[in-house]
């Protein structure tokens, strides 16, 4: 029988939703290995709406789980109706979704909160001792939610072109969690608490690279999840 693992987007494009290769390469990295996905999003408007383009500010309003269907081709649920007794794991890709829609962490940094659903969702998967995977920022919400746990967003030396948001492995210790330094190439696990991250964009780097570290994400979240 497949692994059956749900995936939580936060609507789609970097700047004010998850990050499409990102969460394309968690797509993809799943099927390979035979395991069902399926995916999920918060049925709430986005923080605010940004032109790709520009990178400013637009003066409309979307939806989350409508936008997080773009890249779930129309196969998506709210994620208040996802059970976590009925899958083996959970992953969240990054994305700034993650830090203004999944959680206040853009706004607010270490003194974040996170969506009530979110929480919800991702204390159920952990109670029952089951696998959850992070990429790029999304670890900040592990890091709020579960006490001492280890998680990676890749390097912690500030002020590097190759690692513009280093910043966040301080917020990380702040939140009374353990930033671990690895490579875009690499994955953490935490074994005690069952969780799994990797850097991805959050290194400003080649995209084969970032698709090849979510693989071992992925791979690392399944072997958990057996």
């Amino acid at each position: 029988m497949s692994t059956k693992v749900a995936v939580v987007l936060s609507g789609c494009g970097v700047y004010d939703g998850a990050e499409v290769h990102e969460s394309s390469a968690v797509l993809t990295h799943l099927s390979r290995h035979g395991a069902q996905a399926a995916c999920f999003a918060p049925d709430k408007d986005q923080m605010h709406v940004v032109d790709h383009t520009a990178g400013s500010e637009m003066s409309e309003t979307r939806n989350v789980l409508k936008e997080s269907a773009r890249i779930a081709r129309g196969k998506i649920s709210d994620l208040a109706e996802l059970p976590a007794e009925d899958f083996d794991a959970l992953i969240l890709p990054g994305g700034f979704g993650a830090a203004k829609n999944l959680s206040t962490f853009a706004t607010q940094g270490a003194d974040m909160t996170v969506d009530p659903t979110v929480s919800e969702k991702i204390k159920a998967f952990h109670a029952a001792g089951k696998p959850i995977g992070l990429c790029c920022i999304a670890p900040v919400i592990a890091a709020k939610l579960i006490p001492g746990v280890e998680v990676t967003v890749g390097s912690d030396v500030e002020g590097t072109e190759t690692w513009p948001y280093a910043g966040t492995a301080g917020a990380i210790a702040a939140m009374g969690a353990k930033h671990v330094v690895t490579d875009v190439s690499q994955a953490h696990v935490d074994s005690s608490n069952k969780v799994v991250t990797t850097a991805a964009y959050m290194c400003e780097t080649d995209v084969h690279k970032i698709h090849d570290g979510i693989g071992v994400m992925v791979s690392e979240v399944l072997k958990l999840a057996k």
